[in-house]
């Protein structure tokens, strides 16, 4: 009978532990998927942030050549209102980029740490 008992109690502790060692496998196999998509979305945002610096370095060079080429005020103040144009276009197309990059990593992080948004 005593036994038994201890066998009984040998299986329940084994179940426990298989049953708890697969919980945490679970979490851990999530919490890995979920670092691993940020780790991703980390070098997609700094690809875009490259691609930008390139646009703006571009667009700075398109300045001094145009200004330079300039032979007259109205030329140079066409040069720098193309440029403000487009430096101001960019800025705008940034900041929209910026706020929903915010808003991925949020929602990111939070289904790292389980919470549902």
């Amino acid at each position: 009978m005593a036994q038994t008992a201890r066998n009984d109690s040998a299986e329940t502790i084994n179940q426990a532990t298989a049953d708890v060692t697969a919980g945490a496998k679970k979490q851990y196999d999530a919490f890995a998927n979920a670092q691993s998509e940020f780790f991703g979305k980390c070098q997609e945002a700094s690809r875009y942030w490259l691609d930008r610096m390139s646009a703006e370095a571009k667009l700075a060079s398109e300045f001094t050549a145009n200004l330079s080429a300039a032979h007259s005020l109205p030329d140079a103040m066409t040069a720098w209102q193309e440029w403000t144009s487009g430096h101001l276009e960019m800025m705008a197309e940034d900041t929209k980029h910026l706020m929903n990059q915010a808003q991925m990593f949020v929602q990111n992080g939070s289904k790292g740490l389980g919470i549902s948004t």
